[in-house]
């Protein structure tokens, strides 16, 4: 414990200096202006910003960089609340309520609670990745194929179980999902799939065009169709800290929104958008009053946005400790290190003591820029709702086109985008809930890859998932959550025959 403190204290000497303290500013404020602009995202402003750190040294290029990740995660959160657009992917579930309490003039507390939820979770994790890296690395190392399987399945089997809307209509958005992700080449036979000649679906349908898609022009399609526009929020400057009530809801969502966000964060392959698809799930589970979800209920925004600021940092596990990058970010990370002749792994913390302790140090610092930068904004970000709306959708249609097109240069994205918009105002109208559709997308082919993977080491054998001691575990736990899940349908069909017979008995009783 000494040496740790001992080995952070030398990290905040660098993190400190005038120079690395700039570089992390930068990164920062670039990030979460890369959140706040719809579509574009940590992994767009990173792989557009990599070029300009060449001529810097290895501690100031990958700290801005790292500035950029998880400010983006800050910053994803204004549109979501603002305008129910995600910011970038991570941010799709804050929308939900964040946008409900926006309507209902409570977008100041909204934009606070995601920034404080995002600085006490940004902050713990970075001190759970100092204390616990070494074991939960090792941990981690021993997720292979099946383990992942297991774990995605399990996931999906919790997502489904936690669910308190319709259940049927959750499944058939999430299947949706699952087919729209196996558009693309085939990882494994390299052939392309469902591509109809356009090779810009080789890589599939992004998460960004669809995401904006269904959230940013569905929701636009939908309220510029109301015979009366929504009334434009004019909130006072005193109305935008919480009240004791909001701050002692959010209390809880956002302790369990961290613990949460870091567990999945460090599991190689899985990525912190589905920690915000899990913690908003359980939120809802656990609420008292369910039915508030969906209509601006404060855990919503609370907990999800604090799960993806610490599985930001949770990712940093297996990046730096195995070198292992545990999503697209993390892996364009990894190869920025590469440039500057860093190379992540076991032996970074000895062989480059100064760039890996500078590093976690200048996550303390850069969290609370964050917050600073953050805070003082939020009465500046509330702001756009002052626009007349006949301004605002266009402006808002011409980000979304623009952020898509940056994003991959793609016209295909576009179309993807605006398909997916008539799309999202459709389900929208049938009381469907399209968040499931993302999650699907995203899940598709990492479930696909792991299980055929996991085939292949066992010459096609369905047992090595009973083999596997962590494998075998998950599936135990989602087989338990599926019968879970059956017993009130079977419940219900027991009484429907109960009450069946019974209308027969008075009728022959007649």
């Amino acid at each position: 414990m000494l040496d740790v403190l001992q080995n952070l204290g030398d990290g905040f000497a660098v993190a400190l200096s005038p120079g690395v303290l700039l570089y992390a500013f930068i990164g920062c404020l670039v990030g979460t202006l890369v959140g706040v602009l719809p579509g574009i995202g940590p992994l767009a402003g990173i792989s557009l910003l990599l070029p300009a750190t060449f001529g810097l040294d290895a501690t100031r290029a990958v700290v801005m960089l790292a500035g950029i990740y998880y400010g983006a995660m800050y910053g994803g959160s204004t549109t979501s609340i603002l305008m129910r657009i995600p910011g970038e992917a991570a941010s799709v579930m804050t929308c939900i309520d964040g946008y409900a309490m926006a309507r209902k003039g409570r977008a100041g507390p909204a934009l606070t609670i995601a920034a404080i939820g995002s600085y006490i979770a940004g902050t713990a994790s970075v001190v759970a990745l100092m204390l616990l890296a070494p074991p939960l690395a090792g941990f981690a190392l021993r997720f292979g194929p099946p383990e992942q399987f297991a774990l995605l399945v399990l996931g999906l089997l919790v997502l489904a179980y936690m669910s308190v809307g319709s259940m049927l209509k959750s499944l058939a958005m999430a299947t949706l999902g699952l087919l729209l992700g196996t558009i693309g080449i085939d990882h494994m036979s390299g052939y392309q799939r469902y591509g109809y000649g356009l090779h810009e679906l080789g890589d599939g349908i992004g998460v960004v065009p669809l995401a904006v898609g269904l959230f940013g022009l569905g929701e636009i399609l939908a309220t510029a169709g109301r015979a009366k526009p929504p009334e434009v929020i004019h909130p006072r400057f005193r109305d935008l800290l919480p009240d004791r009530r909001e701050m002692r809801e959010a209390a809880a969502p956002v302790a369990r929104g961290t613990i949460l966000g870091f567990l999945v964060g460090i599991i190689p392959g899985s990525a912190h958008i589905i920690a915000t698809f899990v913690s908003y799930a359980v939120e809802k589970k656990l609420s008292k009053k369910p039915e508030e979800f969906g209509k601006g209920a404060i855990a919503g925004v609370a907990g999800p946005e604090s799960a993806n600021n610490a599985a930001t940092s949770g990712a940093f596990v297996p990046m730096l400790a195995l070198g292992i990058p545990s999503g697209p970010v993390t892996a364009v990370l990894i190869a920025a290190m590469m440039v500057h002749g860093v190379q992540p792994g076991p032996l970074m913390m000895t062989q480059q003591p100064t760039l890996f302790w500078g590093f976690i140090a200048s996550m303390y610092v850069g969290n609370l820029m964050l917050l600073i930068l953050n805070l003082p904004l939020v009465g500046l970000f509330v702001q756009v709702l002052r626009i007349p709306y006949g301004y605002l959708f266009p402006a808002i249609v011409m980000f979304c086109i623009l952020g898509v097109y940056a994003a991959s240069g793609s016209i295909v994205d576009v179309w993807i985008m605006l398909i997916m918009g008539v799309l999202g105002y459709v389900l929208r109208k049938l009381d469907f809930e399209t968040a499931p559709i993302v999650l699907g997308l995203i899940l598709s082919p990492l479930i696909e890859l792991a299980m055929r993977q996991s085939l292949s080491m066992s010459n096609g054998s369905y047992t090595i998932f009973l083999e596997k001691p962590i494998a075998a575990t998950l599936l135990a736990a989602a087989l338990v959550l599926l019968i879970l899940g059956l017993l009130p349908l079977v419940r219900g069909v027991a009484d429907w025959r109960a009450r069946l017979a019974a209308a027969d008995g008075d009728a022959e009783s007649k």
